[in-house]
């Protein structure tokens, strides 16, 4: 029995864990994927929103630091960024940042769509239009 949860246990572990690292995975891209450089030119941005913008994209250089304030809700990572890059930038500049970046979508929502998307579920799309075109979209 203590095997058996021991292993659970592990998996339970490893299976969070898997999950966090991907939210992570996403929290760096949001950082280098952009070339903030030519934002900063782009925008117009001052000095000082220059040193700001550096100073949010470093605060989390590795996993472990980010982990010990998203553990519990790794999803927040995404709102509490893009909040603090329209504080940065201005409400005004930061629509603009969203219109090229984003194609004027939040970037929380193209975050989480690409979660949406994960690969390792994409076969169910397939037995849900099968089920359904056998069976037709009726209510049980």
């Amino acid at each position: 029995m203590k095997k058996i949860l021991i292993t659970a246990l592990f998996i339970g572990t490893f299976s969070l864990g898997y999950a966090q690292s991907a939210y992570y995975d996403d929290y760096r891209r949001s950082v280098t994927d952009v070339n903030w450089q030519t934002v900063v030119s782009d925008l117009l941005l001052s000095a000082t929103q220059a040193n700001q913008l550096n100073s949010l994209n470093d605060k989390y250089t590795d996993y472990d630091g980010w982990n010990r304030v998203y553990a519990n809700n790794p999803d927040r990572w995404s709102t509490d960024r893009y909040g603090e890059l329209e504080r940065i930038m201005g409400r005004e500049k930061y629509a603009k940042f969203k219109s090229k970046y984003y194609k004027g979508q939040n970037p929380v929502a193209v975050y989480n769509r690409n979660k949406n998307n994960d690969k390792r579920y994409k076969h169910m799309d397939k037995k849900v239009k099968v089920h359904k075109a056998k069976h037709g979209n009726r209510h049980h």
